[in-house]
């Protein structure tokens, strides 16, 4: 494997995750959705792909994360492991395959890690839903918890604004990963909270922590990649920093195309049989 930053090319298991919070080694993740985009993102040396339900927006168009559906979120997690060598392919569970209770929650996840063969779950919430997250660490399936801005909850919040400002909330939170870090989740992502808050929960709990919006005191990040990679427009909140311009390149790449079918250029007599 020809990575850019990464030695050790060796598969990244959520042990894994665990031994690098410990050595103060900083964990890269990035969403993928598709084969072609894994592969890539794979083989420049992330350490953890994320099947997000945020391909509710990025490939389905939809304004929320909610309409997506076990069976695309499947398709979707299939595609990228059949891509991926090295990283840890973590896959969502869409809104409502384990809201409603414990048994729909085992179920789909089964289903999920069975027809996709991805590497981990993720789920969000904390207290509420810690006795689903506990029946599927039980039937042997790593999980990921989410907590902060939880993009599912949209409705309840009415706002992507940023979570846990109020001492409350943020007792709640600290309390919420704590909860699941000792019932046996490998790691957490913190989206959209105070800097100092998500610091102080790296600094708390045994399992590594995924920032998004959430600075720097965590023991990783995690983007979406259409956002990172510039092929999105229109979306800059503060945390994402943009590591190309896909959009303008993509445009100017397809534009030269229809010109040059226009014109007659493409294609040329090298490029005929």
């Amino acid at each position: 494997m020809s990575g850019y930053l990464v030695s050790d090319e060796r598969k990244v298991t959520t042990r894994r995750f665990i031994e690098m919070k410990q050595k103060g080694e900083k964990i890269s993740m990035l969403t993928s959705y598709d084969f072609t985009t894994a592969s890539i993102v794979d083989r420049a040396g992330v350490d953890s792909i994320l099947v997000g339900d945020s391909a509710s927006n990025v490939m389905g168009g939809n304004t929320t994360t909610l309409p997506i559906t076990v069976d695309q979120m499947i398709y979707h997690a299939r595609s990228v492991v059949k891509a991926v060598k090295r990283a840890l392919v973590v896959c969502d569970m869409p809104f409502g395959s384990y809201q409603i209770g414990s048994h729909d929650g085992v179920s789909n996840a089964l289903r999920i890690m069975k027809e996709s063969g991805c590497d981990a779950l993720k789920l969000e919430g904390g207290e509420e839903i810690l006795p689903t997250v506990k029946r599927i660490l039980d039937a042997g399936i790593p999980v990921i918890g989410h907590l902060g801005l939880t993009p599912q909850s949209i409705n309840k919040f009415g706002t992507y604004a940023v979570r846990a400002k109020e001492e409350r909330e943020a007792e709640k939170l600290m309390n919420d990963a704590r909860l699941l870090a000792e019932v046996g989740c490998f790691a957490v992502v913190l989206e959209k909270v105070p800097a100092a808050l998500a610091a102080k929960v790296t600094e708390e709990i045994a399992i590594p922590t995924i920032g998004i919006g959430a600075g720097a005191g965590c023991d990783g990040q995690v983007l979406v990649i259409a956002d990172m990679l510039g092929m999105t427009q229109g979306f800059s909140p503060r945390f994402l920093r943009r590591y190309a311009d896909l959009n303008t390149v993509i445009t100017d790449a397809v534009g030269q195309y229809v010109t040059d079918v226009k014109s007659g250029e493409f294609p040329n007599e090298s490029e005929s049989y």
